[in-house]
């Protein structure tokens, strides 16, 4: 059973939701503590402004006593336990504060602090625990009357940490709903640009659809410049195995239209009984396997230029060519020229491919030849360009032309079956490339064929 192929819909969706999560929650984070050092920056400043006042506003006189010119304003000093709280007090035996005066609203009770916690020209910031046990957040300064016996003064005032805990609280709510509202807006948002962004997959499917049930024969439309190459490579692989299918039917047709020909043959010396029936059969065997090897080699041809990474040193390949052709021309002495080859050059496609054609060139030159063949080679943009050429009396444009048909030979009293040239040909432009014959530098013909370089 086929495992399920996980959605790129979803996986999308899931990333961004992740994605938007993370980013909100540390977004609400970064707000919420940037809010929270405000109000506490915010009640320090609060809690400064009233202990400037109670500094400006205090009073010693020559017998200690201690009063103030005027009271904080603020309302909240005068309500008990309303959580806002100012205090005057001296030390006593160094350690504890004798209280002198206080707001209304501590009622009965006093600031708690130390001396020892308030250093000359600083205040102090603490954190202590006021009327009823709460939390108060309270600042204090040493003060030094210039007059009076009393030496130094502790000025303290306090706020319960309720009153910017609260307002705090209130924002974080405010807060978590406006991030909740936004990071499901983001999400809708996300849901909506993922299903427009695979839109097009959606009529890429429709189309691969209609072309898998036969109602199309390409993809048809205009795609995002992200799937446009995709589609075009598609069409691409599809139009070349329509024409590797249109190939191949066409070479079934070819090599059984040139069968028929040897089997009628030998069938109508086999009825009458003709006494040149074994020399018969062996001609016409020979042309029927000429035909099959010739439609076998554009077979592998076809199916090796779809083949990446093939590459098949020419020289090599070249010099077993010579030996064979040596042997095959013996008796005339011929001399092979191969100085013109470099050795790093290489073909893309099968060896036996390229020992194919220029086996071929090669016994095509040997036959004309009077006593030199010379090959020579160079890369140029990607391609290989071979020339071949004789010292033989050469060939004129349009028996040069003629000769790269099948069956057709430029001298019918030389021996051989007219398809040598024609594979070469046909090879050669599968692979990409072409053939031809021109007039070479020794006096004869010149074969110049160009083949893709590895």
């Amino acid at each position: 059973m086929t495992a399920p192929h996980p959605s790129l819909r979803l996986r999308l969706l899931a990333v961004t939701l992740v994605w938007t999560l993370l980013s909100v929650a540390l977004a609400g984070w970064g707000i919420q503590r940037l809010f929270r050092q405000h109000i506490q920056a915010q009640l320090q400043s609060e809690l400064n402004i009233h202990l400037n006042h109670l500094t400006a506003s205090l009073q010693v006189d020559e017998q200690g006593q201690v009063s103030l010119s005027a009271l904080p304003t603020d309302p909240r000093f005068g309500h008990p336990f309303s959580g806002l709280y100012w205090q005057i007090s001296v030390p006593s035996d160094g350690t504890r504060f004798a209280q002198l005066l206080r707001s209304r609203s501590l009622w009965d009770a006093h600031l708690p602090a130390a001396a020892g916690d308030v250093e000359p020209g600083q205040d102090a910031v603490a954190q202590v625990s006021g009327p009823g046990g709460k939390p108060l957040q309270m600042r204090l300064r040493e003060v030094h009357p210039a007059e009076g016996p009393i030496d130094t003064l502790i000025l303290s005032v306090g706020a319960d940490e309720a009153l910017w805990a609260e307002p705090v609280s209130r924002f974080d709510r405010m807060l978590a709903v406006a991030l909740g509202i936004l990071a499901l807006g983001m999400v809708a948002a996300a849901w909506m640009q993922v299903g427009f962004g695979l839109r097009p997959l959606g009529r890429l499917r429709e189309r691969l659809a209609a072309l898998r049930e036969g109602r199309a024969d390409r993809i048809e439309g205009e795609f995002p410049m992200e799937v446009q190459p995709l589609v075009e490579d598609f069409n691409l692989v599809l139009s070349r195995n329509a024409q590797g299918l249109e190939r191949a039917r066409m070479q079934a047709g070819n090599l059984a239209h040139a069968l028929k020909t040897p089997l009628a043959v030998m069938a109508n010396a086999a009825q009458a009984g003709d006494p040149a029936l074994p020399r018969l059969v062996a001609e016409q065997v020979e042309a029927a396997r000429r035909q099959v090897d010739y439609h076998l080699a554009r077979a592998r041809a076809a199916a090796a230029v779809r083949v990446t990474g093939l590459r098949s040193p020419i020289l090599p390949l070249l010099q077993g060519l010579v030996r064979v052709m040596d042997r095959v021309h013996a008796e005339r002495g011929l001399a092979y020229d191969l100085s013109g080859v470099p050795a790093e050059l290489a073909f893309r496609g099968e060896a036996q491919d390229f020992q194919e054609m220029l086996g071929n060139v090669l016994d095509n030159a040997g036959k004309w030849a009077r006593r030199r063949v010379r090959v020579t080679a160079r890369r140029t943009d990607g391609e290989l360009s071979i020339r071949v050429e004789d010292d033989g009396p050469g060939l004129s444009p349009e028996r040069a032309e003629m000769v790269f048909e099948r069956g057709r030979r430029a001298d019918e009293r030389t021996p051989g079956s007219g398809l040598g040239l024609g594979i070469v040909r046909d090879l050669a432009d599968l692979y990409g490339g072409w053939a031809r014959i021109e007039a070479g530098d020794l006096g004869g013909a010149r074969v110049v064929i160009t083949l893709p370089a590895a």
